[in-house]
């Protein structure tokens, strides 16, 4: 465990050191947001957020590259982790960079997602196996695994861009899900007696770290996003941990049956629920009005949160909360023998959750409505005429 909180804390420290001065850089540089109609913010903010969380995935990179027992999982095995990391987050920064300058077209980002999923496949990041019911393991041969490790990779990517539309949204989503993903595989490694050290389980907790360096200048009034630059980047690490978690632990070899080995498989669509679901309804919905499935629109489920009344900081808790609840529900039947008990509890904070988030709207508006008719009995001042200016 020291190893990989050293780790989380040099990517959070260095992401949250080198964030103002990003923000100078994109000030400098031209690369900032301007207000749109579909957009929640009112004034021009400076973008390129994901540069700083970057220099603290390196960071943490150099820092486990140092230690004895960690720098073996980096690039002396089959597969090497900071060579694929370096390469393909380096590359989606760059794309990410120019698109957030001068907006990069659809097309061009897609072939830079398929290429940073091709930098994994070559440095041995690729799915090679899957899970079957009977609890064996579907070994893939490559003309079926890098076609599914490039639609994990690009799918994760859009996923989380998608969501990026509130101040610190998607930084504390992707954190929520690299912690569960870190937490399944530390502890179901140590619980089963295993190594807790590898290469799925470092890069679960760089992306943490990164996440949280960044979410305090981040999070709502946030003084920069992270613009595409830090939405691809946590998306491919993101995707990076799913793949290399996926078929690491022998279903022979654990303790409480067969569901742990689909962990992986269901955490990151789990965690990733509200994004993945936004990103279906809003391809769904333009397509149905005619439109180019990449283009923008202000309906997406964040949007929707404000219109029922939720501030922004709230909207962006409630999203918290929905996610935490789905990873924290999924590494709890993971873990522990009492399913129906992790079950029970986890509906029962899903029901006072959603009670909460429909009252707690309802309850301002009735009471503003009482304020405008308590105030409509009180005479108002003479309006003074105003002069042209």
């Amino acid at each position: 465990m020291r190893e990989y909180l050293l780790t989380i804390l040099a990517a959070a420290l260095v992401a949250y050191v080198l964030t103002p001065a990003v923000r100078r850089f994109a000030v400098w540089f031209g690369a900032q947001a301007v207000p749109r109609d579909r957009d929640v913010h009112v004034i021009p903010t400076p973008r390129l957020g994901g540069l700083a969380m970057f220099g603290g995935m390196v960071a943490a990179l150099v820092l486990a590259s140092g230690l004895p027992e960690m720098r073996k999982y980096l690039g002396d095995g089959e597969v090497d982790v900071g060579k694929a990391l370096l390469m393909s987050g380096g590359l989606i920064v760059l794309i990410g960079m120019a698109d957030d300058r001068w907006e990069v077209d659809a097309l061009t980002k897609f072939a830079g997602q398929v290429a940073a999923a091709g930098i994994f496949i070559m440095q041995g990041i690729q799915v090679y196996v899957i899970p079957l019911p009977n609890g064996e393991s579907l070994s893939l041969p490559p003309a079926y695994g890098v076609p599914l490790t490039v639609l994990v990779v690009v799918a994760t990517i859009n996923a989380v861009n998608f969501i990026d539309g509130l101040d610190g949204l998607a930084a504390g989503v992707v954190g929520i899900a690299a912690l569960a993903l870190f937490s399944y595989a530390y502890l179901l490694s140590k619980s089963n007696g295993m190594t807790t050290l590898s290469g799925a389980t470092l890069t679960a907790a760089i992306l943490f770290g990164m996440c949280a360096g960044f979410l305090p200048h981040n999070f709502s009034p946030a003084k920069i996003f992270m613009g595409d630059t830090g939405s691809m980047l946590i998306g491919l690490l993101l995707s990076a941990s799913t793949i290399m978690l996926t078929g690491r632990f022998d279903p022979a070899v654990l303790a409480n049956g067969l569901f742990p080995f689909y962990v992986p498989l269901l955490l990151v669509p789990a965690v990733a629920a509200v994004p993945f679901m936004d990103m279906l309804l809003a391809v769904w919905r333009r397509t149905n009005q005619g439109r180019s499935p990449f283009s923008p629109d202000k309906q997406h489920l964040h949007h929707r949160l404000l219109e029922l009344g939720h501030s922004t900081r709230r909207a962006v808790l409630i999203m918290y909360f929905w996610v935490g609840l789905l990873a924290s529900g999924l590494v709890g039947l993971a873990l522990f023998d009492a399913a129906w008990i992790t079950l029970g509890v986890t509906v029962t904070i899903a029901l006072a959750g959603m009670l909460l988030m429909l009252l707690t709207p309802w309850r301002r508006r009735r009471g503003t409505v009482a304020d405008r008719a308590g105030s409509g009995d009180r005479e108002r001042p003479a309006e003074r005429p105003t002069m042209p200016v």
